[in-house]
């Protein structure tokens, strides 16, 4: 007997019948078995003749097989169309994946989400933001989705498996491949308390043209897409832009006027995005009460040391705290010294320093 997720497979593996082609068909003949049974001519009436060649002469019986082992290892699920725990948010969506290759917590699909996206080459702030922001939110029970991506997707996953929320990693290539590898330990966490998701067959390596469309499924599963920080052609841009496509709210997290990365999530508070300073901000639209004590206002202050009121928050290079303070260039920079290994700031490419809270 014939496992129940062939037909399905055989179907998503097919080369050249992309998503609408396949729901197309689905929606004609109701099952991918009643697909395979259907005539050549009643495929191509549907599709193409060409697609009706490849769906009745590929043979793809190899990639069908190693997704069913992937399948087969503990953890790991495919979810389908027609299956009931098929994430409903994503349903919802104009081009929801066929197929779904998960690892991990199911459930956490269908649960309130939120996306947290942003730069892969964050400032430190901007990591400290996404970390502490995706804490609160999942310390009030949303689940943080993201990419795995480097910089403040990977803070966004690092904050988010503190709460009870925890954390899903919409990833862009097969289930069975981390990318970027730096992130594998990262990865093995999110698997373990929350869940990795790729609409990507078994063996796809990183593909540039596969992130753009994992962004979709990021946006699709969320309530809300919160971008902390993002250059003026971010791909954080496009999950944005896609979360408003599908009728989902957008934050912003304004930054300095003077930083390159705080371009992006400026234009999206000019085009209608709500700007926010503060998780509470977030759930408060969202209607959920923050837990008690939670949604501290990220950046507050906490030290008492004058050289970091001067410094404020933009970054800064030694010479000018100097001229600030009134202090000699050394005695700055023995003080950014012990404020860095306390924790209060971090150096910066080109000699310079910036505030991290």
């Amino acid at each position: 007997m014939a496992h129940p997720l062939a037909a399905w497979l055989r179907l998503t593996l097919t080369p050249g019948i992309g998503g609408e082609t396949q729901r197309a068909l689905l929606k004609r003949f109701g099952s991918p078995e009643q697909i395979y049974a259907a005539s050549r001519s009643g495929l191509a009436a549907v599709g193409s003749e060409k697609a009706a060649d490849r769906l009745l002469n590929t043979d793809n019986a190899a990639a069908v097989d190693a997704a069913l082992a992937w399948a087969a290892q503990p953890g790991s699920r495919i979810l389908t169309l027609g299956d009931a725990a098929y994430p409903p948010q994503l349903l919802e969506t104009p081009d929801p994946p066929t197929v779904l290759y998960v690892r991990g917590r199911v459930e956490l699909l269908s649960r309130p989400c939120v996306a947290v996206v942003g730069s892969r080459n964050c400032t430190p702030q901007g990591a400290v933001n996404a970390e502490a922001f995706a804490r609160v939110l999942s310390e009030a029970g949303l689940t943080v989705v993201s990419g795995l991506a480097l910089g403040i997707d990977a803070a966004a996953h690092r904050g988010a498996l503190r709460g009870e929320g925890s954390t899903v990693a919409v990833i862009g290539t097969g289930p069975d491949r981390i990318y970027p590898a730096r992130n594998r330990d990262l990865a093995h966490d999110v698997a373990g308390q929350g869940a990795l998701v790729s609409e990507f067959p078994v063996g796809t390596p990183a593909l540039a043209a596969n992130f753009p469309r994992r962004n979709r499924v990021i946006s699709g599963l969320a309530r809300a897409v919160l971008v902390v920080e993002a250059a003026e052609r971010s791909g954080s841009l496009i999950t944005a832009r896609l979360a408003a496509d599908q009728g989902r709210d957008v934050f912003a997290i304004p930054g300095s006027i003077h930083s390159p990365l705080s371009k992006g999530c400026h234009r999206l508070i000019k085009q209608g995005a709500k700007l926010v300073d503060d998780a509470r901000d977030v759930l408060d639209e969202l209607g959920m009460l923050p837990p008690t004590g939670a949604g501290a206002p990220v950046g507050s202050a906490g030290a008492s040391d004058p050289l970091l009121e001067q410094m404020g928050f933009d970054p800064c290079d030694v010479d000018a705290l100097a001229e600030r303070s009134g202090s000699a260039p050394e005695e700055v920079v023995a003080a950014l010294l012990r404020l860095e290994l306390d924790g209060w700031v971090a150096s910066l490419p080109g000699g310079r320093y910036q505030r991290l809270r």
